[in-house]
């Protein structure tokens, strides 16, 4: 898992991003949202967040293959690579990793979509910030995560981050106006 903070999101040096997110910072940050998008959609988020923790581990054996890449590779689907990452570990962990990746990869549960939709909206985000970075390269990214966003909340959630700035929050808690 140690290698998930070392290893970059691949896209993002593609987008000219010169210091990336690591996968791990991604993965953390998606959970957090999955977490989010299960109460908002009435299921559990404590299911949703670890299966959003568990959803790039096969990176640490894949790498972060860039989505140009993909058409030129053989993949091997990530329930083949996490069988092999759970092999000697003890039985109770190895079944609850494979059946967490399993799940998630199969869509198979409502927690499992709003994992799926906050590893989506989690790109979103990022992508905006990048854009609000000076990076103009970032909306592809901002497209096709929208596209694939299933739940009306992450759909809810990407709209308002769309039309409010990243950082819009902080002014307003500096300015004393934050209710919270």
């Amino acid at each position: 898992m140690g290698l998930l903070k070392r290893y970059k999101r691949t896209g993002w040096l593609v987008a000219g991003v010169r210091d990336p997110e690591s996968i791990a910072e991604h993965s953390f940050r998606a959970a957090v949202i999955a977490s989010v998008l299960a109460v908002m959609e009435g299921a559990d988020p404590a299911r949703a967040a670890l299966l959003s923790l568990f959803h790039d581990t096969q990176e640490t054996r894949l790498t972060d293959i860039p989505y140009l890449a993909r058409p030129y590779v053989t993949r091997t689907g990530n329930e083949e690579v996490t069988a092999h990452q759970v092999r000697g570990l003890p039985e109770a962990v190895a079944d609850m990793v494979t059946g967490v990746v399993a799940e998630y990869e199969g869509r198979a549960s409502a927690e499992a979509v709003c994992a799926r939709d906050a590893d989506k909206l989690e790109c979103l985000l990022q992508a905006v910030e990048y854009r609000e970075q000076g990076n103009q390269n970032t909306q592809g990214w901002i497209d096709s995560s929208l596209e694939q966003l299933q739940t009306e909340s992450a759909k809810r959630l990407a709209r308002h981050a769309l039309e409010t700035g990243s950082l819009e929050w902080l002014g307003r808690a500096m300015n004393g106006d934050d209710p919270s």
